[in-house]
Formats: C-alpha cells, sequence, structure tokens
C-alpha cells in the first residue's frame, strides 16, 4: 500500500463537503487540499474531482467532470481554498477551471459523491495542443502512474 494521500481541512473523507464551494455558496471557489507522501522519483502530480452520480437522463455517461488539474509540481503540499495548481484542463462545462457540486435536487440520488483522485506520475511533464478534457488527461497518465489517492466528499441540496 502506498503512502500517497490527499486531504481536505474543509471536510473529512466521507464527509459534506461545505456549501460555500458549491452552487449554493461560490461554484467558482474550490476546497482547500492537502497532499502528503509523494512518492521518490515522482515527476509530477494531476489531480481530478469528478461526480460519478449523476443522472443519466441528463449526461450519458453518468459522470461530471468538475477539477481536472495536471503538471502540479511534486513538492505541492497544499493546494489552497480557490487556487489552481499546475495547469487547468476542462470541466464538463467546458470552462478551464473549478465548477463546485451541484446536483440536482429534483432527481435521485439527491446527494452525490465528489471524488476527489489525486495521482503521482513519474516521466515527463503532459503535453496538449489545447485545452485537455479528463479523458485526455487520464490517456496520457495511464503509464505514468506511481501511486494514486482518493478523497470523497458528498454534497446534497436537499
Amino acid at each position: 500500500m502506498g503512502t500517497l494521500s490527499l486531504t481536505s481541512p474543509a471536510f473529512e473523507h466521507n464527509g459534506t463537503i461545505p456549501a460555500k464551494y458549491t452552487c449554493d455558496g461560490n461554484s467558482e471557489l474550490s476546497p482547500p487540499l492537502s497532499i502528503s507522501g509523494v512518492p521518490e522519483g515522482a515527476q509530477s502530480l494531476v489531480l481530478i474531482m469528478d461526480d460519478p452520480d449523476v443522472p443519466r437522463e441528463l449526461k450519458a455517461d453518468g459522470v461530471f467532470d468538475h477539477w481536472t488539474l495536471f503538471n502540479i509540481p511534486p513538492d505541492t503540499h497544499e493546494i489552497p481554498e480557490g487556487a489552481i495548481a499546475g495547469e487547468a484542463g476542462a470541466n464538463s462545462s467546458g470552462a478551464a477551471g473549478y465548477t463546485g457540486p451541484c446536483p440536482p435536487p429534483e432527481y435521485e440520488p439527491s446527494e452525490h459523491r465528489y471524488v476527489f483522485a489525486l495521482y503521482a506520475l513519474s516521466g515527463p511533464l503532459l503535453r496538449f495542443a489545447e485545452i485537455p478534457t479528463k479523458r485526455q488527461v487520464l490517456s496520457a497518465l495511464e503509464p505514468l502512474v506511481l501511486e494514486k489517492a482518493e478523497l470523497i466528499g458528498r454534497y446534497s441540496r436537499t
């Protein structure tokens, strides 16, 4: 088992994401994150936040990409509230940056999970001709993953 860890001082693993980081507060304000245990030899980090609980009536694959960061320096120990580390990829809204949780209350489940996945990568920095999507970043990082850590937050608008 690896030592890579991703935590937040704003919420516990499987805990509730405070409303201030959602569409009910400020949907562009990301929560603070803490990173530790980056493995020896890591050249960069990637952070992806998505919602795997989106109703398929709204999005065919059932996943909304909220945040994609790549080429984060491996000596990064925190990403402060509202900050970006490394380079930002596109979220499902098409913007390069964070978009907060906003589960539609009229659909089930009313509470959604938000998965923050942190990857430690070996090898060169990721390069893209245009702002990449989560899928493009995941495809590029696949052969370079040294370790992965996850932090899950939950949010409901009901």
